[in-house]
């Protein structure tokens, strides 16, 4: 097949394609326009909308290097078709780093030639450099280039892509690029700019009207001005130009955000080094990967992700992390094991200015420039992904808008039926032909409901104004209703659970090799000059900002809990004072004598020159993540010696310490800290060799310095817990949905947290499954660890069964059945995750807390929860959670910075209140687009059951009474029935998820059928009066004693050529009309996801105003009424008659809705499938009701074949599995070993 010479690009990334390559084809073309033309352009229609159906109608495979057409397709579950043409450019080399050679080849006698761009078309200046055909094609704004090495496409991001090392990026590429190399790289890589460009609105009218659901209005308009429908047709082109006019708006108004966003500074000089030492001012345009520019010295905002080669940077990453924080860059090393390594830009975002965050200012030493070495420009920088990710969103995958097409394709067929039974029954009574055309089609615009887009949208619209006034911003609205299927929301822990700040509770100082007792203020005069304070003091990554003291929270509250004071000196005093000391620390002035004469401590530390403590940090080693610890080598004034502090998790800085020095105490005081949710932070110290100078420490590895270091002791930090967080954990576990946190804090203090807000309740058990990669000889194992249980222990002996968390609370749910929670720290989930695959999916299932989780394994988390059915909620403060936001089904940020604009949900309150709010407002919307998609359903069966008995007579509906229905019925009725607010809880039941549901199917099957037997019943009923007669304009039925008169004369043909005027059609229309109205309150449902429909007063005042408006003009008719709605006057008696059977149709679509689906179907049927039980065989049952429902239960699952049915998700299914399975959980200090992942070898205690 031509299908499996498709080659993968991308691969193994997150936008992995398939392509083949293919050639234009002069007969298929050919083919194509006669089509077209036969087909009046329907055909080139869709070819647009199938791209893969327009690629293999027009061209021919080919391989991928002849190809001049692409096509590609998406790996993913979506499976989407793009189609890219190829281009060619002539260039003089192949790859955009054949420096060396270009360099050669240029500058043989003809260096001032610059280069550019050859493409066929143009003549270029390189003819005596031999050019290479470069093809090339463009998608979602990113260049492939083809390999002939490869035999594929490839995309260059930057420098990465040479595999450079830290210590090469130091010797080869920091003296900069010359303005050839510049431009020859600029033609792989194309200008520096992240360019979003805006749309005219002709093009994106062209793109809205093109849509199938408008071809299809244009069609029905095109058909009924055909038929004189003209008011009709006038209504629904008012109300497509008002939907197009608004979508276009809405489209045009988010561009051009996001293009004013991306804009603001994307375009500025910059200082770019030429070689040579030669600088000049380029615009930031020209950039390429390579290039070194020069940070000035008060800021900028950066055009490019760079790497810093020279001095250090004050950064503000809010834009991309969502941290307020300046974030302090200090320079890529360039000697040691580290600058062996190659660059990796995650591995060194410390390192890494990128592109669109704010240098706040630089520091630099005795007149060096702070330089940065370009590695990515453009749509490859991390600013440039984001904005990718917003214009070339993943289209939203669920299931209510999957089963809306299978429905309407439904419709479709039912269309299909009535047009056939048009035709036949036209042909057999001799219509004209163009009669039968336009009435057979007419039929299919009647079933398929032209207002549907408008009215579902409708309910997200209100939905998203609700949201809006408790603070809840929506940039993709689509989602809401998928907040309302959430079943599982991971929350981070700092900002979001607890409070975004630390409080100081003590200090816990270590002397001679054991714990002082705790001390609640560092700034007393005993301590004040201690080795502990001058740690607290130095060891931090703090920086002055317009006068103001700025950096990490957790740094701020450490310093300033010391009472010391931070400065920095201006260029001109570090010139002239000492330019060893960039940034300088010292003791409160008035404490300095008394500490001179009073403190016993200083002779320890060897500061016995206390006159003067000025403390110079005189290199940092800034706080990183992967390493969870930071370190300082400071200098007092006077001192020959340095002396170096470490501050980090207390675990690594244990194990870099003297182990002597170490409290033997320190594990069970450390877990007495963490168990009550306390951060612990450890401090350490070590004096330096006098023999290293100022510029041996530059070029210093880390490594070097944290060794050997001398355990100060720990300072324990308090994080509170915000007051809202436990009621509302509360309260999404009653509403059945499960919760877990997802935090870089330590394991013991996430697993105190979570105790204390609710997320793991007192009698529940906490398994940490610790995990180690493998090591020598030893395979990869997990060691399950049962933490102390604060309340009650469990017996070993106790079976623990699994709660799905799905369908009902039962009472027969005892404690045991969630009596465990697994923590996972972020080493073990990595460790689990290669090693363990196979228990991955277990392990999730009752996972409760993820501790030091990095921010790439969050996203893993929430993909791996995904994979196993759970609709997953992500709610964190937009510091490390952008993955995780973005990748979950419904991403809630706390944070209103510009991270936010990588999560569809934003909370202006920064509380997780905004969850529950979320989700009921999701609930109320998905049902309510149940509601309007049922009740749009029924509308058009109604209509088409109307006009399919009219046309077995040679009638229809007139055109007022057709503008009467759409327009004063069906668009007033489906616009207020959405204005239902959400209910005021959340219960623990969910809406179903699917419009191809068992309950969902049965309510309109049974509407149908009990409008159907009603309207067959009036149009029959009717047919059988005394006084019926074929109605001609001298008929005058409310005349009865005139009827014989009347019915003699019946013998001319009727008056109407279309014969609307008849007893027939007046009843139909009367009918008809309070059905649409009974569907219409009976499918508005209110509790338990939306209010009562009662106080959704539009929606109630409308009804009640039609509903006396049609009985007023039914019971009393108004001649000038009739004659607008081309309706005959009919006896009283028959008006009466048609009241009761209006009543009685009410009457039971009420009763088979209420009784037959809420009570008899959901409760025992479709609940019971979702419940946690397997159905079973009925338990002895105390009362002869609960019997009764469970016999009843029984029938009732085996008529709808219910029964034994497995779990439909897999997290069920998985569930139902580790119920039997008796080695699940593993038992206490079992170790699960690599080589036989099923075993548990028990471990000695």
């Amino acid at each position: 097949m031509k299908m499996r010479e498709g080659k993968i690009i991308n691969q193994g990334l997150e936008d992995e394609m398939e392509v083949w390559g293919y050639q234009p084809c002069l007969w298929k073309m050919i083919l194509v326009g006669v089509g077209a033309v036969c087909s009046g352009g329907l055909l080139l229609l869709l070819l647009y909308w199938l791209p893969e159906w327009g690629v293999k109608g027009t061209c021919t495979h080919t391989s991928l290097r002849d190809a001049q057409t692409l096509l590609l397709r998406t790996t993913d579950e979506f499976k989407q078709w793009f189609r890219a043409k190829v281009h060619v450019m002539l260039v003089p080399g192949k790859k955009p780093f054949d420096s060396m050679d270009l360099q050669s080849q240029l500058l043989n006698g003809d260096g001032d030639h610059s280069i550019s761009a050859v493409h066929k078309e143009h003549h270029g200046k390189f003819a005596h450099v031999q050019p290479a055909q470069i093809h090339y094609f463009t998608h979602h704004s990113t260049k492939y280039f083809w390999n002939d090495v490869m035999q594929n496409f490839e995309f260059y991001k930057g420098l990465e892509d040479v595999k450079v090392s830290c210590a090469s990026i130091h010797s080869d590429h920091s003296s900069g690029l010359s303005k050839t190399l510049q431009e020859y790289r600029m033609l792989f890589f194309g200008e520096n700019e992240i360019a979003v460009r805006v749309p005219s609105l002709f093009k994106l009218l062209i793109k809205e009207v093109l849509n199938p659901f408008y071809i299809f209005q244009l069609f029905s308009v095109i058909l009924w001005s055909a038929e004189d429908y003209y008011y009709y047709a006038t209504a629904i082109v008012f109300m497509s130009v008002i939907s197009i006019a608004t979508s276009l708006y809405t489209i045009k108004k988010q561009y051009v955000m996001l293009h004013d966003m991306v804009a603001a500074h994307s375009v500025l000089r910059v200082s770019v080094c030429r070689g040579n030492k030669d600088i000049e001012q380029a615009m930031s345009t020209e950039l390429v990967p390579g290039d070194v520019i020069i940070i000035p010295a008060n800021g900028m905002i950066m055009p490019c992700d760079a790497v810093l080669i020279h001095g250090t940077c004050i950064v503000n990453e809010s834009m991309l992390t969502g941290e307020s924080v300046p974030v302090t860059k200090t320079n890529l090393p360039s000697s040691d094991e580290e600058a062996a390594r190659s660059y990796d830009m995650e591995e060194h975002k410390r390192h890494t200015l990128f592109c669109g965050t704010q240098v706040i200012q630089t520091r630099f030493y005795a007149g060096e420039l702070v330089k940065a070495v370009v590695v990515r420009t453009g749509f490859s920088t991390e600013k440039g992904q984001l904005v990718r990710s917003i214009l070339y969103p993943k289209p939203t995958d669920f299931k209510l808008y999957r089963d809306a097409y299978l429905f309407l394709l439904c419709l479709v067929g039912v269309a299909g039926i009535g047009f056939i039974y048009t035709i036949v029954l036209s042909i057999m009574n001799k219509v004209p032909a163009k009669t039968i055309i336009i009435e057979s089609l007419d039929i299919i615009t009647i079933t398929v409901p032209p207002a549907l887009p408008a009215a579902m949208t409708a309910g997200i619209v209100y939905a998203q104004r609700r949201l809006k006034r408790v603070g809840i911003f929506c940039i993709s609205p689509q989602r809401i209703n998928m907040c309302g299927q959430l079943n599982l929301v991971c929350f981070d822990k700092t900002g979001t659970l607890t409070e975004d700040g630390l409080d100081m509770w003590a200090i816990q100082r270590a002397e001679d090799g054991s714990f002082s007792p705790p001390e609640s203020d560092a700034a007393k005069e005993s301590l004040v000059n201690s080795t502990f304070v001058v740690g607290m003091a130095t060891c931090h990554s703090l920086t002055k900002i317009e006068g103001e003291l700025s950096g990490d929270p957790l740094d701020l509250k450490m310093f300033s809990a010391t009472g010391w004071i931070l400065e920095e000196p201006t260029e001109e005093e570090t010139a002239l004072h000492n330019p060893i000391m960039p940034t300088v620390v010292r003791p409160p002035k008035h404490n300095v004598p008394e500490a001179n004469q009073n403190n016993p401590l200083t002779q320890n530390m060897e500061m016995s020159e206390l006159s003067s403590c000025e403390i110079g940090i005189v290199r940092q080693f800034p706080f990183s993540s992967a390493l969870q610890r930071m370190s300082v080598v400071v200098r007092k004034l006077g001192e020959k010696h340095m002396d170096a502090y470490l501050k980090g998790a207390p675990e690594v800085v244990a194990s870099l310490c003297k182990q002597h020095t170490v409290p033997q105490s320190f594990t069970e005081t450390l877990e007495t800290y963490t168990r009550q949710g306390f951060r612990v932070i450890a401090l350490a110290h070590r004096q330096l060799e006098s023999k290293l100078s100022w510029h041996k420490v530059q070029n210093l590895s880390r490594d070097l310095i944290e060794t050997n270091m001398e355990f100060l002791g720990l300072i324990i930090m308090q994080n509170k817990i915000k007051e809202e967080t436990a009621g509302v954990l509360r309260e999404l576990r009653q509403a059945n949905i499960r919760t877990l946190m997802v935090t870089g804090d330590n394991m013991l203090t996430a697993i105190s947290v979570a105790r204390n807000c609710g997320m793991v309740r007192a009698h529940e058990r906490v398994i940490i499954a610790d995990a180690v990669p493998p090591k020598d000889l030893n395979p990869a194992s997990i060691t399950w660890h049962y933490t102390e249980n604060p309340s009650q222990t469990i017996k070993d002996n106790q079976t623990v069964k699994i709660n799905l968390e799905e369908g009902v609370y039962d009472k027969q749910v005892t404690l045991q059945e969630q009596s465990y929670h697994f923590a996972v720290s972020g080493r073990a989930f990595a460790v689990i995750t290669e090693h363990f695959p196979q228990l991955v999916q277990k392990l999730v299932l009752r996972a409760t807390v993820f501790a030091r989780m990095a921010p790439d394994q969050k996203t893993q988390l929430v993909e791996v929860m995904q994979s196993i059915d759970y609709t997953v909620g992500m709610c964190g403060d937009g510091a490390n959670d952008c993955g995780a936001l973005k990748r979950a089904h419904s991403g809630i940020s706390l944070s209103e910075l510009e991270a936010s604009v990588a999560s569809p949900f934003t909370s202006s309150t920064s509380n997780i209140s905004c969850v529950p709010n979320l989700i009921r407002e999701g609930r109320a919307a998905l049902i309510t687009s149940f509601c309007v998609f049922k009740f749009m359903a029924l509308y058009s069966i109604i209509q088409y059951l109307s006009v399919t008995l009219l046309y077995s007579i040679l009638s229809n509906l007139g055109d007022f009474q057709f503008l009467f229905i759409d327009i004063a019925i069906i668009l007033i009725i489906a616009f207020t029935m959405s204005l239902n607010p959400a209910w005021k809880e959340l219960v623990w039941r969910r809406p179903p998820s699917s419009l191809i549901s068992g309950p969902l199917l049965c309510s309109v099957l049974t509407q149908i059928l009990t409008c159907l037997v009603f309207q067959v019943l009036a149009f029959l009923l009717v047919r059988q009066q005394s006084w019926y007669e074929m109605w001609t304009p001298q008929s005058d039925a409310c005349n009865v004693s005139s009827s014989s008169f009347s019915h003699s004369l019946n013998v001319t043909t009727p008056h109407d050529h279309k014969n609307i005027r008849n007893y027939e059609n007046t009843t139909l229309f009367y009918v008809s009309s309070f059905q649409y109205l009974a569907v219409a309150i009976v499918f508005s449902k209110g509790k338990p996801f939306r209010q009562p429909s009662y106080k959704n007063w539009p929606f109630m005042l409308s009804c009640i105003g039609l509903y006396t408006f049609l009985l007023l003009i039914m019971l009393y008719p108004v001649p000038a009424i009739d004659n607008f709605l081309e309706i005959v006057c009919v006896p009283h008696d028959w008006r009466v008659t048609l009241v009761i059977i209006v009543i009685v149709n009410a009457a039971v679509s009420f009763m088979l809705e209420i009784l037959i689906l809420d009570i008899i179907l959901w409760r025992l049927v479709f609940r019971r499938s979702q419940g946690v039980n397997r159905p079973t065989e009925c338990p002895s049952a105390d009362t002869p009701q609960v019997a009764n429902d469970c016999w009843g239960s029984s029938f009732l699952s085996w008529l709808f074949c219910q029964r034994n049915k497995p779990p439909k998700v897999r997290y069920m299914h998985l569930a139902l599995e580790l119920q039997d399975d008796a080695d699940w959980p593993p038992k206490p200090y079992s170790v699960t070993c690599a080589r036989e992942p099923q075993s548990h070898i028990s471990a000695p205690l």
